[in-house]
């Protein structure tokens, strides 16, 4: 049962705990620490702040998401349904909460979205498949 959870709820989790200040400073400005910071070869510096971090790890659970969706099993329905659940409650925060009303959450909101639309599509896509008709 725990295929059901959707991984969508840790960037949602880690975003909220960083608003409260787990990234040190708390609110809007924690998401421009930066986290890595390389010197390339070419002589720039390339940074990666939390709220960067944050958006891959959306993308990385979001590639997850979809490999979970090509089941089908109980589960998989659950899971989708609880996507939904995930993408709502990104709607809702970043309609009514100040501090979520930003590029990351934007972005993080958008692939929770592209989650439960692929997870509906495929499931469906790879329902149709097992059906067989016969004559």
């Amino acid at each position: 049962m725990i295929a059901a959870i959707p991984l969508m709820l840790v960037p949602l989790a880690l975003y909220n705990l960083g608003m409260v200040g787990l990234f040190g400073g708390g609110g809007v400005a924690g998401l421009d620490q930066v986290l890595i910071s390389v010197t390339m070869l070419s002589g720039a510096i390339w940074t990666l702040s939390v709220g960067d971090g944050l958006i891959l790890v959306g993308l990385v659970f979001l590639f997850i998401e979809i490999l979970k969706s090509t089941r089908n099993s109980q589960a998989s329905l659950m899971n989708h349904m609880l996507s939904l659940l995930v993408f709502v409650a990104f709607l809702v925060e970043f309609l009514a909460v100040r501090d979520a009303a930003t590029q990351v959450f934007f972005i993080l909101m958008v692939i929770a979205f592209i989650d439960v639309i692929a997870g509906f599509a495929i499931s469906v896509r790879t329902a149709s498949r097992d059906v067989s008709i016969g004559l």
